[in-house]
């Protein structure tokens, strides 16, 4: 009768190292008490995802702020799947948004003493630790075919089973070993599989760093560990790999809690010690109805990360956004720190919520106009020169007609006290600053000025003339100011809101009125940076040209 041992041999006849030869390669890693190594391990499959960012930044900050280590691994041993160069592109992602492994996959390269860091190099690995399991009899080789599972879940389903690959229905857990020899000999194709000694019926107690203790199905399904094509899967790969690298915790989406009782079976059943977990929440969206659901690829372009480089957000704001996700304590004190040396901020799991969040657009708005703003003028040139070289040719085109006028039109109240927080992102400013050049100012009159209706085009006319012929810009800001509401007064127009809510009867409108039947003619908009910097950088000569322009088009 054929013993484990001569059937792991069989199947593995070229695998000569053991399990502790293994632990004397990858020996645990010598780091101070408390440092955490936490790894990044996507799939080749796609784009970086939105919730794929926010797991990487969680792993990388828990890693740096214990001064452990952060690495990198390529999980691709599902090909059919694999899309050439996007690991690479996952890695040059993460850099724009600050996430650096410390180790691991790097794309072309590898750095550190724990690899290979791409799993379908890791195969002997695998093979060795599974040969172990053969021998101890906690695997075997299984030759039902996909009709023969087919099959048994029709029955399952038939008498109202739990569906799947256990207990009675694991066909071939009952196989002698010289029957399974005699097959391989025949060349039957085959798959390993874990042999669970669990049962459906029972619970077990897990914990995880966010959720706490809790109780949870106990595995008793006999998973598929060793694929036909010589590949393990995921479930047990993932398994081997946080043991010989040493992962000390395992942060992943809470879409990861159901396999939760597998993987605490499979390190059970090698005699290792788990790592801790960590089930982040997933982000949400609501949908048509009001629903939450999970923020998807198919669905939400805010799903990839490129959606925000190629819009143009600052890179920060959406990392300081999704900081305010992971730790609610986050926002407060990013403000009291001026948006700066977050860094410095510490992430706990205590204050992770087990909840899915909303995405909100809004937020990652508000800390992109608060980034931005930081800028100087020859900083926010260079980054939306470098924007608009590699996204936007539009822009690229306005910057380099005249570089200095571009800083000067972003530099409108960019070096005050409180400066003006106009842009958000990079990829709509050709749109806001367009009427700055003429002929883009010429295709908004084309396309017509809305002005507010209670005026007729006689007294809009009436208004633009005096501000052509009395404004001045020869003044400061104030004065400027101060003059425009002079010269709303001899037109009938209140000086402030106040006065004009006193007695409305009295007046045609408000100061607020003349200026922006001003800010509409010379920008085709209601809403523009600071309307006094604006004409000093459109001068005196194109103001008054546009306000012509105007006045002859009402006319007509």
């Amino acid at each position: 009768m054929m013993t484990n041992q001569q059937l792991a041999e069989l199947i593995f006849p070229d695998i000569k190292d053991n399990i502790d030869d293994l632990e004397k390669k990858y020996p645990k890693r010598d780091l101070k008490e408390g440092a955490e190594v936490t790894r990044f391990a996507p799939s080749p499959t796609g784009f970086l995802h939105t919730g794929s960012l926010f797991t990487s930044m969680i792993c990388h900050k828990v890693a740096k702020q214990s001064n452990g280590i952060f690495y990198v691994r390529l999980e691709d041993t599902d090909t059919k799947r694999g899309i050439a160069g996007s690991g690479e592109q996952l890695l040059s992602q993460l850099k724009i948004f600050g996430i650096i492994p410390d180790e691991g996959y790097l794309g072309s390269s590898e750095k550190g003493n724990y690899g290979p860091y791409i799993q379908s190099q890791r195969a002997d690995i695998y093979r060795t630790v599974i040969k172990q399991l053969l021998i101890q009899g906690k695997a075997y080789p299984c030759f039902c075919s996909s009709e023969d599972i087919d099959e048994i879940r029709k029955k399952q389903e038939a008498e109202k089973l739990l569906p799947g690959y256990y207990g009675q229905f694991a066909k071939c857990r009952f196989i002698s070993n010289d029957e399974r020899a005699e097959r391989i000999r025949n060349g039957e194709p085959f798959v390993i599989r874990f042999f669970s000694p669990g049962n459906h019926e029972n619970k077990i107690q897990v914990h995880d760093l966010i959720r706490g203790d809790f109780e949870i199905q106990e595995n008793d399904q006999d998973i598929v560990i060793y694929k036909s094509d010589g590949l393990p899967t995921y479930h047990f790969a993932h398994v081997v790999d946080d043991h010989f690298m040493r992962t000390t915790t395992v942060i992943r989406g809470e879409e990861w809690i159901a396999s939760l009782p597998i993987h605490v079976q499979l390190f059970e059943a090698l005699g290792w010690e788990a790592p801790r977990y960590a089930h982040l929440p997933v982000i949400c969206k609501l949908d048509e109805e009001g629903h939450k659901r999970k923020l998807s690829k198919r669905l939400d372009s805010e799903a990839a990360v490129s959606y925000f480089l190629e819009d143009g957000y600052p890179p920060e704001a959406l990392i300081m956004y999704l900081m305010t996700i992971a730790n609610s304590n986050f926002e407060e004190w990013i403000l009291q720190h001026q948006f700066k040396h977050m860094e410095d901020f510490l992430l706990s799991f205590n204050k992770i919520s087990s909840e899915g969040a909303l995405f909100d657009m809004g937020k990652v708005n508000f800390f992109a106009r608060e980034i931005l703003v930081q800028f100087n003028k020859e900083e926010i040139y260079q980054l939306a020169k470098d924007y608009g070289e590699k996204y936007n040719p539009e822009l690229l085109e306005l910057i380099n007609r005249d570089p200095e006028y571009f800083k000067q039109i972003m530099n409108i109240e960019r070096e005050k006290e409180n400066p003006r927080k106009d842009y958000e992102k990079f990829g709509n400013v050709a749109e806001l600053i367009g009427f700055f050049y003429p002929d883009r100012y010429q295709k908004l009159i084309e396309q017509g000025l809305t002005y507010n209706p209670k005026f007729s085009n006689d007294e809009i006319i009436e208004i633009l003339i005096n501000l052509k012929e009395k404004l001045s810009l020869d003044q400061d800001e104030q004065n400027w100011f101060e003059n425009m509401k002079s010269i709303g007064a001899s037109l009938g127009f209140a000086g402030n809101k106040k006065e004009f809510k006193e007695n409305p009867t009295s007046y045609k409108g408000m100061v607020g009125d003349v200026a922006e039947i001003l800010r509409i003619t010379l920008t085709g908009r209601k809403n523009s940076p600071n309307l006094y910097y604006v004409m000093q950088i459109l001068g005196a000569e194109e103001s008054s040209r546009r306000i012509d322009t105007v006045i002859n088009l009402m006319k007509k």
